[in-house]
């Protein structure tokens, strides 16, 4: 599996990396630009991220922008049934950030920080990417 993990706080994403190590190989980005730079060339290269962990209060560009052109670039160039599980992490536990990452943004699923790893490994295995 290949996995990238969006995070600005670094506590945060070296938490996330412990939590996958053992997945399969591991890319990081410190906010939304990052990431779907990080996205588009991997799907460029013919080695698309299966999973993504993104955060969506960051700098520069935050998880919702950063989710919204991650599917776009899968649009363009994945087949539909091949698109990644894409995870929003926040702190922030309202219904609106909720909406707009599910509907607006077509993210899999959404987990409130801090973020259990039981919790994590088991959305995981619900989406079939955990080892």
């Amino acid at each position: 599996m290949r996995c990238l993990i969006v995070e600005d706080n670094d506590f945060s994403r070296e938490a996330l990396r412990l939590f996958l190590a053992d997945q399969g190989e591991i890319e990081q980005a410190v906010n939304g630009r990052e990431a779907v730079q990080l996205f588009q060339q991997a799907l460029d290269q013919g080695a698309p991220f299966d999973l993504v962990m993104l955060d969506i209060v960051m700098p520069e560009m935050d998880g919702q922008q950063a989710l919204k052109l991650i599917r776009q670039a899968e649009r363009e160039k994945r087949p539909a049934e091949h698109k990644a599980v894409i995870i929003m992490t926040t702190a922030l536990n309202s219904a609106e950030n909720m909406e707009e990452a599910l509907w607006e943004g077509d993210c899999t699923d959404y987990l409130v920080k801090p973020i259990a790893r039981a919790d994590l490994m088991a959305m995981l295995r619900r989406y079939g990417v955990s080892n």
